[in-house]
């Protein structure tokens, strides 16, 4: 669980996105930091015994940094205002699917998968898909997934409008295939951050992506 501070201090940079104030509050911000790499270390706890493939991890391989890179953005606000968790069995390098947690006062969610993978990742998750999908389609299906997740995110951002080079448009994983990006996300109301359970209930959740996220490394690792 999150301290009401650290909320609030969020809030606060939000509204306030500039050196000025942040070097003013210095001293919240490292109280902020204490209770981010805290939060991370709890979900650590929790998610290793329930995903071998996480147990390498650190608390510094699930943080990011506060500022942010302006450089291609015409957002220049230069800090970050949420908080982000990312969990994932990737070694240094090497991409690889994982478990997200994005903590913010207006907008916060759980989320996991493989987002936006380089063009030889994605021929390779599409291959396994081709020849595998049954077992992705199982995934998606399962009413744990379907209750916590709904289903894999669809929209026209990371969604072809026609059948990838390859592959007949009749084929019966389609749906699938078109995808760019292989996530699933569900959305929390920020307060529940403050409440005890809070990492047990999302760790809960977070795990039912594991067979998507497993599916998905074996695609990466067997199609060489």
């Amino acid at each position: 669980m999150l301290t009401k501070e650290s909320l609030k201090f969020l809030s606060d940079l939000k509204a306030n996105n500039n050196r000025e104030w942040f070097l003013a509050n210095k001293k919240r911000y490292e109280s902020y930091k204490a209770d981010y790499h805290k939060l991370v270390s709890d979900f650590l706890d929790v998610l290793k015994p329930l995903d071998p493939a996480l147990e390498h991890l650190e608390v510094k391989n699930c943080t990011f940094r506060v500022n942010r890179d302006i450089r291609f953005s015409k957002d220049k606000s230069p800090y970050k205002d949420h908080m982000g968790l990312w969990f994932s069995g990737g070694t240094k390098g090497t991409n690889r699917p994982g478990y997200y947690v994005h903590i913010a006062p207006e907008n916060s969610f759980i989320a996991g998968g493989f987002y936006q993978p380089e063009a030889d990742e994605l021929k390779k998750i599409r291959k396994e898909i081709a020849f595998f999908y049954e077992d992705l389609d199982a995934v998606v299906k399962n009413k744990n997934f379907k209750k916590a997740f709904g289903g894999l995110d669809v929209n026209e951002n990371n969604s072809l409008k026609t059948m990838p080079k390859g592959y007949e448009k009749d084929h019966p994983a389609i749906h699938f295939l078109k995808l760019k990006s292989f996530t699933a996300t569900s959305n929390f109301n920020v307060k529940e951050a403050l409440e005890k359970d809070f990492v047990t209930n999302m760790a809960k959740k977070l795990i039912l992506l594991k067979p998507m996220n497993d599916f998905i490394s074996r695609g990466l690792t067997q199609n060489d």
